[in-house]
């Protein structure tokens, strides 16, 4: 069997996955729900006035500061509503098991032993307590 074709193998396990198939309903729930699709195609109608709005030679400050707080209470909107909360933790979680399959390849590929290799790069601190999650 070729590198390609136990690519390809990963590829279907993956797909058997929880969070794989986790992640494909909570698309399908959005793309079918009317609520979600309204509020973002409002939000997506919003931004485009902002963006006209931004093009003018004449600025308006008050209207353009009116339009961001506009466009971001309807993206907390948006993403509050709980099937939209599902599919971010759904993503999440799959972006989480892709990181790790790539970390492996990764480390593999750098000659370490994929059997022993962490699933996740160690953690290390950036210096910068502002952007910290805290200490591991």
């Amino acid at each position: 069997m070729t590198i390609i074709e136990q690519t390809r193998e990963l590829a279907k396990a993956l797909q058997q996955d929880e969070r794989y198939t986790r992640f494909m309903k909570a698309c399908e729930v959005n793309d079918t729900d009317s609520e979600i699709q309204k509020a973002i195609g409002d939000f997506n109608l919003k931004r485009a006035e902002l963006s006209k709005e931004m093009k003018e030679p004449d600025k308006n400050a008050d209207k353009l500061t009116e339009l961001d707080k506009e466009i971001r209470e309807m993206y907390d909107e948006i993403m509050a509503m709980p099937k939209m909360v599902e599919f971010n933790e759904a993503k999440a979680d799959l972006d989480k098991l892709l990181d790790s399959i790539n970390f492996i390849v990764s480390m593999a590929a750098n000659g370490e032993d994929p059997a022993t290799c962490p699933e996740q790069p160690p953690h290390s601190c950036g210096g910068s307590c502002s952007t910290c999650g805290g200490c591991h």
